[in-house]
């Protein structure tokens, strides 16, 4: 198994010394997520040749690996426009993470959740014109369901990669998505065996239930207003059921990626990365 530290709290080091980070932390992987300097949310890459050698050489020189790269864009956009350039980013996305040898992607559905159908029948167009360079390339994708996407359930969100039937596409199980998979219920266990042979990477942060406290756990204005809330907090912070979560993934013999993304706490990133890292791996190591 891979415990990876996705670096989003060390976004504003330049790459080499967000690697010489990681090191420093004890992690040996590397899962990126978005940085303005790299893969930009929603935006075309900003990567060239020289870019690629100074993060290889940096990964060289500290030993650390590039687990995966987490590119999240618009390709389910119910605008068409938004989506075609969604598919243009992807497919550079793709070639850099070829370039960077490395065989993973993952990513969200995107979308919106007032507009699922509409967002579905988007997904499934760039799927079509996607899944093919994947296959060519030799790159795996990993989907999360995140909270407003047009799927935000974890039922569902399975069904959906299950209908498209590739080997190399699987699901990402994001604890602290949790609350949003069943609409407040938190019910780990049951998420977990229904991904079944389909789960092969987690998301390790925690956060509170949205739905507790009759929704006012904590409130967003104005009332009623559509929003999505959740957090990325340490471990025993939030409500997640951490016991429920770790015995289930024993008991399934889970041996995909397990990656640490805390981001609530920039004023102490090392310590809260340092501490992920040893419960992690005392609980799945």
């Amino acid at each position: 198994m891979r415990i990876c530290l996705d670096p989003n709290m060390y976004r504003f080091l330049p790459i080499p010394k967000m690697v010489d980070k990681v090191a420093e932390l004890g992690y040996e992987y590397i899962e990126l997520s978005p940085r303005d300097d790299f893969l930009p949310f929603y935006k075309y890459p900003r990567v060239d040749k020289a870019r690629i050698r100074e993060f290889r050489k940096a990964l060289s020189d500290t030993g650390v690996k590039l687990s995966s790269l987490l590119p999240v864009y618009h390709w389910a956009a119910p605008d068409e426009e938004l989506r075609k350039a969604a598919v243009r980013n992807w497919k550079r996305a793709i070639e850099i993470s070829v370039e960077m040898d490395c065989d993973l992607m993952n990513t969200e559905f995107s979308g919106q959740s007032d507009q699922p159908l509409v967002c579905e029948n988007q997904f499934m167009k760039s799927m079509e014109e996607l899944l093919p360079i994947f296959e060519r390339e030799g790159i795996k994708l990993d989907i999360q369901a995140h909270p407003y996407d047009f799927s935000e359930r974890n039922n569902e969100s399975v069904d959906l990669i299950r209908g498209l039937d590739k080997d190399f596409v699987n699901y990402l199980y994001a604890a602290p998505h949790t609350f949003f998979y069943d609409d407040g219920k938190g019910d780990i266990a049951s998420m977990l065996h229904y991904a079944g042979d389909k789960l092969t990477h987690v998301i390790i942060a925690d956060t509170w239930n949205h739905r507790a406290s009759s929704g006012l756990r904590y409130i967003v204005n104005p009332p009623g207003v559509n929003a999505t809330v959740h957090q990325h907090l340490d471990i025993g912070q939030g409500e997640v059921d951490w016991e429920a979560f770790f015995s289930t993934l024993r008991e399934m013999k889970f041996d995909g990626i397990a990656t640490v993304a805390v981001f609530g706490f920039e004023d102490r990133a090392d310590e809260s990365s340092r501490f992920m890292l040893e419960r992690v791996k005392r609980e799945l190591g």
